[in-house]
């Protein structure tokens, strides 16, 4: 075990592990750490602890000091002044009449280079600006170009469950969202229902999805053909959360299906819970698949 502190430089972004040293770093404070765009102020969000060697990236840097109450003003200073660089380059990108979306600009901690953020379909021509932008910040100038869930984590928002945008809010890395995931937990393939403001699909899919997939694999589908204590018949619709079956027995397959527990069936021919849905279905999974990461 190694004894690290957890850094994050931007609100809801990534969480870099260093050494405390002998530092005596808490939750809350800031500190000025060494990292690959050099110097950086950042807050501690993890007190000093161990954390086992995978999941550490090696070589791991050490905290260069606790910052002092003239760091976090200089800071501060720092995310003003990326207000009015926003403003100017947005100016410039409306000169150069260039297809590009300004999304966030970045001070480094010492100054010594500007980052645009920006989103476009395609390339972009921007060389021109950069040399017009650097003859008026005086300094390095880097343009990124980043996709579209960066850009609402940069941005925030509210999504359509009326809380804060999970990306902007908590979540420090993106993990892969599949259609699968929809049809596992049996949600709408509608792709307004199911999709962010981003345009891609929701990364709240994933939070249940380890759950879905053990039912999934414990319940029979629709069409499945099970034993009950009534006698055999057809799974006819399935609650996967409860645990429960309605059952179209053979017996009375004009009736009503009558409902079982997982406990009260033997499944005889099992059908798995997604199997190829109606034409419908199929069109909207194939929109969907263009909104998967």
């Amino acid at each position: 075990m190694t004894k690290v502190v957890g850094i994050r430089f931007k609100t809801g972004g990534k969480v870099y592990f260093f050494d405390p040293k002998d530092f005596d770093i808490k939750k809350g404070d800031h500190v000025i750490v060494d990292t690959a765009r050099g110097l950086e102020c950042g807050l501690c969000v993890q007190g000093v602890h161990e954390e086992s060697p995978d999941k550490i990236i090696r070589p791991l840097k050490e905290v260069t000091r606790i910052a002092s109450p003239q760091d976090v003003e200089k800071m501060q200073q720092n995310r003003r002044d990326e207000k009015k660089a926003f403003d100017i380059c947005l100016e410039k990108i409306a000169k150069h009449g260039l297809e590009m979306k300004l999304i966030d600009v970045e001070y480094t901690f010492d100054r010594s280079k500007v980052l645009f953020y920006f989103t476009a379909d395609g390339r972009v021509d921007f060389r021109e600006l950069v040399k017009e932008l650097a003859q008026v910040f005086r300094t390095r100038i880097e343009l990124r170009q980043i996709g579209v869930r960066d850009e609402s984590k940069m941005m925030g928002g509210i999504g359509v469950c009326g809380r804060q945008f999970c990306c902007s809010g908590f979540l420090s890395d993106f993990t892969p969202v599949s259609i699968k995931m929809a049809k596992e937990q049996g949600l709408s393939l509608n792709p307004s229902k199911i999709s962010g403001s981003c345009g891609r699909l929701m990364c709240c899919l994933s939070y249940e999805q380890p759950a879905y997939e053990y039912l999934n694999s414990i319940t029979p589908g629709v069409g499945s053909v099970v034993k009950t204590g009534e006698g055999n018949g057809v799974v006819a619709e399935v609650n996967l959360l409860k645990g429960m079956l309605k059952v179209r027995l053979d017996k009375n397959r004009d009736g009503l299906p009558k409902e079982f527990s997982l406990k009260e069936i033997t499944v005889l021919k099992r059908v798995h819970p997604n199997k190829k849905g109606s034409a419908a279905d199929q069109a909207a999974e194939k929109e969907l698949r263009a909104l998967e990461d």
